[in-house]
């Protein structure tokens, strides 16, 4: 245990007396959640997605909009409901909702995207056209800002940075250095070393997270239906299991460029498929199915169902066994795989 210790704070001290990784690590995820909670505060934005239930009139002009992607559910079959797609406009993964077999449309009121919406669709009415029999209707329950939705992609981006980078770009440098074969003649085990840079940078995270996520609440009021212990305990999965990905890039290359491209090819999917900054509803099914074998898509998922829809620890339980058999698999290959040189 002495060797663990030992281990863990020389690698602590590293990262706190690093002063510039030690502020961007904190400032940059702040900057980005006040920076979008202000750009998406408007009505600016010119693309729009906009759920369909029942058969559609494709005769109307709203409907042959270019500008507009129609994403069509099937309510028949029992699979969705009608009232599972108008909460997706309510957590900002639709724009507006068509209800063709209630005529009924569906509009969030703090969406932006929503009164340019309704204003197309009321010009359709105003033509005469089947628009004019519809009935407009808000979304019930509390509303949801985009900020609220966006800041678990946010904290998971961070979280996924400082994990991938923190952990394999760091040991990368330390064998090109010299400084793991230095290790390797000490008392020092793999071991030891291994799990001293995981867990110093497990802490150095999660407080991190902690420390981000209350500095933008206590200005911006996030919504937080659930349990903040759920939130602490799916945040502590997804951070091992980041640490235990960037220990499998770490544990042979020896080449900083190689590690930060092969890093880079791994975190830009993430950003892209995991639903950080905009929702995969109505993208194709390889994406969606893609998505799901993604670390990140289930911590974000999962923090958003917490924060959002008031999930307990049963209803994030998939998140929970998918997180922790991925980070046991894969510290068992970084284990395999390490090399002192």
């Amino acid at each position: 245990m002495k060797k663990f210790f030992a281990m863990f704070k020389a690698r602590s001290m590293e990262f706190v007396r690093d002063k510039g990784t030690f502020f961007w690590n904190l400032l940059f995820p702040i900057v980005l959640v006040f920076g979008f909670a202000f750009a998406f505060s408007g009505n600016n934005d010119t693309l729009f997605k906009v759920g369909v239930i029942g058969q559609a009139d494709n005769s109307m002009p709203f409907m042959q909009m270019k500008q507009i992607e129609f994403v069509r559910y099937d309510t028949q079959d029992g699979s969705i409901t009608p009232a599972d797609v108008v909460e997706r406009l309510r957590q900002h993964k639709l724009d507006m909702v068509l209800d063709f077999t209630n005529e009924r449309y569906y509009i969030n009121k703090l969406s932006p995207e929503g009164p340019v919406l309704r204003r197309l669709f009321t010009a359709d009415a105003d033509r005469g056209t089947r628009a004019a029999s519809f009935i407009q209707e808000e979304v019930a329950g509390q509303p949801i800002r985009f900020v609220d939705w966006l800041v678990p992609g946010v904290i998971g981006m961070n979280m996924m940075f400082s994990c991938l980078f923190g952990v394999g770009f760091v040991i990368v440098r330390y064998r090109k250095n010299g400084v793991l074969k230095r290790l390797k003649a000490t008392p020092v085990s793999a071991l030891n070393f291994v799990t001293a840079q995981a867990a110093s940078r497990l802490v150095i995270v999660v407080l991190t997270s902690i420390f981000v996520y209350a500095g933008t609440n206590a200005f911006l009021h996030f919504m937080m239906k659930g349990s903040y212990i759920n939130l602490l305990l799916l945040t502590t999965l997804a951070v091992v299991c980041m640490i235990a990905i960037g220990l499998v890039f770490a544990s042979r290359l020896k080449s900083e460029e190689l590690a930060s491209g092969l890093l880079n090819l791994v975190t830009f999917p993430m950003i892209i498929l995991s639903g950080v900054f905009f929702s995969l509803e109505g993208s194709p099914k390889i994406l969606q199915q893609i998505s799901q074998v993604l670390p990140l898509t289930h911590f974000v998922e999962g923090a958003r169902s917490i924060m959002l829809e008031g999930a307990g620890f049963m209803q994030v339980l998939p998140d929970y066994l998918y997180l922790g058999g991925l980070t046991a698999a894969l510290l068992f290959v970084s284990s395999l795989m390490f090399r002192w040189e």
